[in-house]
């Protein structure tokens, strides 16, 4: 999974409000154009947002492998049409679901950007600064919470699944494997759950925390330029 990666790049000296309000104009803005031409504009801005986060592509996609099978199981899905007694494919009729999958992946790509730039406290600080009172401080946590919980959730996956394949586990039926991946990871989820509850509550966790510092620099004005842009081309889309 994508996490924070220190950097130098233009992109990781952005305040993350800018790059929240960027990412947010530029999801609005691509789900108004939905041609062609617009699709192949905002690959060119996406294609943008990669080189101000020195990400690579295949590493932005990779990040997101759990959700590529959605993405392709829409066009296909689309061209079968079961009728009475007959089935009926009509490749024309995935171009529109081909377009809205693209679309989304354009935006899990730039967003795929803000993760890779943007440390957990930072993002913390900027939804907290964007969502004034306690809604604010809720949606903070819980980002917080998701982004540190989530990779080591899967990372004890990962192990379970080694552990078995060393003790033969492969050999057993394709149910059998489920089962004790999935009894192993929900036993572990809820030890973790139960040190994060202790944890927090050993560090005072209802008192206010002490979150980064956050400052617009010079970069910033062209990041806000651009998140501008994008809402102003969405604002016209619609309108249009």
């Amino acid at each position: 999974m994508l996490s924070h990666t220190p950097g130098d790049s233009i992109a990781h000296r952005l305040d993350p409000r800018t790059k929240l309000l960027a990412q947010a104009g530029f999801a609005a803005a691509a789900f108004v154009y939905t041609t062609p031409r617009g699709l192949a504009a905002f690959t060119v801005v996406a294609a943008a947002f990669l080189a101000a986060g020195r990400l690579s592509p295949l590493r932005a996609v990779r990040s997101y492998r759990p959700a590529l099978p959605f993405l392709a199981a829409g066009p296909l899905v689309s061209v079968v049409e079961v009728r009475a007694w007959t089935v009926e494919v009509d490749p024309a009729a995935a171009i529109g679901p081909l377009f809205a999958s693209y679309r989304v992946l354009l935006v899990l790509v730039v967003s795929a950007v803000y993760l890779h730039t943007t440390p957990v406290r930072d993002s913390r600080a900027a939804i907290q600064r964007l969502v004034p009172g306690r809604p604010g401080r809720l949606l903070g946590v819980g980002v917080a919470l998701v982004f540190r919980f989530l990779p080591l959730l899967r990372a004890d996956l990962r192990r379970i699944r080694a552990a078995s394949a060393a003790r033969l586990g492969g050999q057993r039926g394709i149910r059998r494997r489920m089962e004790v991946v999935a009894a192993a990871g929900i036993r572990r989820a809820l030890g973790r759950a139960d040190r994060l509850a202790l944890a927090l509550r050993a560090r005072c966790f209802a008192c206010n925390p002490t979150l980064p510092e956050l400052r617009f620099g010079r970069a910033d004005a062209v990041g806000l330029c651009v998140a501008a842009a994008l809402v102003g081309v969405a604002v016209v889309g619609t309108v249009l």
